[in-house]
């Protein structure tokens, strides 16, 4: 009897050490996945990289749509060509559409510094009398900086918003892919208002107002919400967004990212759990 009940003893204990066990593994692995899709700085520098990326295809576009279709009118006037001159635009015009490929070769840099190679492909209808019109954008083999972007763009383009100025609202879906292989991916919508520099033939001078919110799947796999609570202003003169608020959001955690205070330069603020540091928005 005694056998049999030290027999049953060990049995019960060697049960609950298995569950323990397992509920202590169960628990360490909820904790893995969730301090896995916490924010932190280094994150938010890798979207930040990819918004510029995005932003460099949406000032592109903009910038070479408005020298095709506005050029020598006084209400958009964009004489002055904002590509670099390594950069080949070619068209194909149909009685209906327009095709516009702009070739960045094997290599070339844009205004701001980047580097850029591959295409940029446009479509759209022929139509300079609309208000409206949209744009088709796609990737041929395009890199920035030495990063694969797959995907499309949608762009509305509108000569005059309610407050008169032109603005462009770019619905995109887009893959970027490193050098070693990672990707990270972002899909949702930003609107661009022209603000100033719309009446005067040179590029430096525009200013653009940018509103809108997307979704960011980092290179771990797991995706994060972000909206621009204080609208960014972008200088093309300037390679980076020079103010503005963007508000991350996952889950119950929230990260807010302050690009400045209208200086040009590569510093923002990122603040997580109450806590700001300052981080270089180029890694």
């Amino acid at each position: 009897m005694k056998t049999q009940s030290a027999l049953k003893f060990l049995t019960a204990v060697f049960f609950v050490g298995m569950v323990f066990t397992s509920c202590q593994s169960s628990k360490e692995n909820i904790a893995t996945q969730d301090t896995a899709g916490q924010f932190n700085a280094s994150q938010i520098q890798t979207e930040t990289e990819v918004n510029n990326i995005t932003d460099d295809v949406s000032v592109i576009v903009d910038q070479t749509f408005a020298n095709e279709e506005y050029a020598n009118k006084s209400a958009v006037n964009h004489n002055n060509r904002y590509l670099p001159s390594c950069a080949t635009v070619t068209k194909v015009v149909t009685d209906t559409t327009k095709d516009v490929t702009i070739d960045f070769g094997t290599s070339c840099e844009l205004r701001n510094g980047n580097i850029v190679s591959g295409k940029i492909l446009m479509h759209y209808a022929k139509d300079k009398t609309a208000m409206t019109r949209s744009v088709d954008v796609s990737f041929d083999n395009f890199y920035n900086n030495g990063k694969k972007i797959e995907g499309s763009h949608s762009v509305l383009k509108e000569r005059e918003n309610e407050n008169g100025n032109p603005q462009s609202t770019f619905n995109f879906s887009v893959t970027v892919t490193w050098p070693d292989g990672s990707t990270a991916g972002k899909s949702g919508m930003k609107i661009k208002e022209l603000i100033e520099g719309s009446t005067t033939p040179t590029w430096g001078d525009n200013v653009f107002l940018i509103s809108g919110n997307w979704r960011f799947t980092r290179k771990d796999g797991t995706v994060h919400e972000a909206t621009i609570t204080t609208p960014l202003r972008k200088e093309l003169a300037c390679q980076f967004v020079v103010s503005g608020v963007v508000s991350f959001q996952r889950d119950s955690q929230t990260a807010v990212l302050d690009y400045g205070d209208g200086t040009c330069d590569d510093l923002g603020t990122i603040t997580i759990d109450g806590v700001t540091e300052t981080i270089h928005l180029r890694k």
